[in-house]
């Protein structure tokens, strides 16, 4: 794994870096909807022939449902980049586009634009964790939580459960409800999107029935949920990552250092929108991802990003605490020897866990 965690001095100031990407942060429409064919017509082809391929075999169904899924996280991506406006020009057209894609990929467009913008905002920052992102907790505030507070993140922290269980239960029933204080547009906008879940779905039931529907469409988005989450997850949460507290917390830090460079085989760097340039896009979210590469690739400091693969990836599994002291993420068997070659200073040096914690 290629690491340069912390190398403060070889990472420009955002303005210099910012100007390094700032000619890719155009959009071009043709390029965009020249995307949006390639997305939602093989989407639209697959899904038909899973469908036809009921009668002949369900594993052949199986076999046209896994590409679809890929195609529903290039959705997403367009989806993604809407929420950025960085999709189309026009803001109207991205908000459209978006709410539309969004029923696509069950996710109501500015519930989770204004959760992502806040995400955005205070990426790696310890001091603004809980929405937009994926619950961690420091090895102090571990140790200083009570039992059933450690239960349940070891919990929520099982594979099994950020995986498997998180698909169902984000896409299917986080999603549908509006978060406490949403304002008017957000609401109506959550409504618009069930309503035409419903609506699409209900359509789809009548022509072929409600058995090859389910058959058709919950592999699909089982699938497209355990990628869309693997792929928020692994790029955020790697070894030596980045994390810091409000007041040395830094932005062009955080995008460079806190999101990694998730180098995929080229087949899957196109299926999943080049998100796996995820340190430009935290940088400058106004690059569409159709550019993402291209700025990587015209920025020596941002090809010093740290860069996982495939095969590293799969390390990010077994992370669950973060350590401040060493700036790393540890596992919670890792954790437990650190503390047995530290007992005495666990009890003292327990940092403060501010009021107001929340997982999510």
């Amino acid at each position: 794994m290629n690491n340069n965690h912390h190398n403060n001095n070889n990472i420009p100031q955002l303005s210099t870096l910012k100007k390094s990407v700032a000619p890719y942060e155009k959009t071009d429409r043709n390029t965009s909807i020249k995307q949006l064919i390639n997305t939602l017509g093989p989407l639209v082809l697959l899904w038909a022939a899973a469908y036809f391929s009921l009668s002949v075999s369900y594993g052949l169904t199986l076999l046209f449902a896994i590409p679809a899924a890929g195609f529903v996280i290039r959705t997403f991506i367009i989806f993604h980049d809407c929420c950025h406006g960085s999709f189309f020009k026009n803001r109207k057209a991205n908000d459209i586009l978006g709410t539309i894609t969004g029923v696509l990929t069950l996710v109501p467009y500015r519930q989770w634009k204004h959760s992502h913008s806040i995400h955005h905002a205070g990426s790696s920052n310890l001091d603004k964790r809980g929405i937009g992102d994926i619950w961690i907790m420091t090895v102090d505030e571990y140790v200083a939580a009570k039992p059933l507070q450690r239960l349940y993140y070891r919990i929520y922290r099982n594979p099994l459960v950020l995986f498997v269980i998180g698909p169902i239960a984000v896409f299917l029933i986080q999603y549908r409800f509006n978060a406490k204080g949403a304002r008017r547009k957000e609401r109506m906008n959550t409504y618009l999107t069930n309503v035409s879940i419903v609506g699409l779905y209900t359509g789809l039931i009548l022509l072929i029935g409600w058995q090859a529907f389910l058959l058709v469409q919950l592999p699909i988005v089982f699938v497209s949920g355990f990628l869309g989450i693997w792929l928020f997850y692994v790029q955020h949460q790697f070894e030596h990552t980045y994390f810091e507290h409000d007041e040395e917390w830094s932005y062009v830090n955080a995008a460079v250092e806190g999101s990694s460079y998730y180098k995929l085989p080229k087949l899957l760097q196109w299926i999943t929108g080049n998100i796996g340039f995820h340190h430009v896009h935290h940088l400058s979210p106004k690059v569409p991802n159709y550019n993402l590469e291209l700025a990587h690739n015209a920025s020596p400091s941002l090809q010093k990003a740290t860069t996982i693969t495939l095969g590293t990836s799969l390390q990010a599994l077994k992370y669950r605490l973060w350590d401040e002291d060493h700036k790393t993420f540890i596992s919670f068997k890792q954790m437990k020897q650190r503390l047995r070659q530290n007992e005495p200073a666990v009890t003292e040096g327990l940092k403060v866990i501010k009021p107001g914690f929340q997982s999510e």
